[in-house]
């Protein structure tokens, strides 16, 4: 995956707060955005390399917390660095049965905040090259023709080629081409290799019921 850059958005409504901490996470090189509200990072969107999400949990309309939901709600997945100033345990809890990486309590230390945007980054990045393999998957999977579907489904289930033959109605050698198609469009150097593709997009392992 081409390298892509990363960035910390930070929403806090208080401008002082926004600029301190622009000016401690640039000064480690990351690419900063600083935001007044949620709305405004809905307006503008998630970027599209790494992201983490540095949120105030007190915010002016809705809450950092109820953001987090929203976020999810929405099926955009982006890692958040609460922080507060007026932070309580069941807050915390909350936060991080959400997902949040971390729950800081201000004032808290500038290393601590750089520690979790650090990991919050590179789970955003393990994110997103799962994403992008998953998606080159897809395509090749979009490649079969519909009997080279049902061939992958049956070879992966563990059913031999003869097995397949009788299932489909068609001859031994039109599996094994069929088979040959499905291993080269794949890209899958082994049966582990395909079944785990497989697994990955969540093909179902059945078998014609005449089998």
């Amino acid at each position: 995956m081409t390298e892509m850059r990363a960035t910390v958005i930070v929403i806090d409504d208080d401008p002082a707060i926004r600029e301190a901490l622009g000016s401690l996470l640039r000064s480690v090189g990351f690419d900063v955005k600083l935001l007044a509200s949620v709305g405004d990072f809905l307006k503008s969107g998630r970027p599209d390399g790494p992201t983490c999400l540095v949120l105030d949990v007190r915010l002016p309309g809705q809450s950092g917390l109820e953001f987090q939901r929203e976020l999810s709600r929405r099926n955009i997945h982006v890692p958040i660095v609460f922080i507060t100033g007026h932070g309580d345990i069941p807050m915390s809890v909350q936060a991080m049965k959400g997902g949040a990486i971390e729950f800081l309590t201000k004032p808290f230390r500038d290393q601590d905040l750089l520690d979790a945007v650090h990991v919050g980054l590179a789970r955003d990045r393990v994110s997103l090259e799962n994403e992008k393999a998953l998606a080159t998957l897809r395509a090749s999977y979009d490649s079969l023709t519909p009997r080279e579907r049902e061939v992958l489904v049956l070879v992966v289930a563990g059913r031999l080629n003869k097995q397949i033959a009788a299932d489909l109605g068609v001859s031994e050698i039109t599996v094994k081409v069929h088979r040959s198609q499905v291993m080269q469009k794949m890209r899958a150097k082994s049966l582990p290799e395909l079944a785990r593709m497989a697994d990955k997009l969540k093909l179902a392992p059945g078998r014609p019921q005449n089998s």
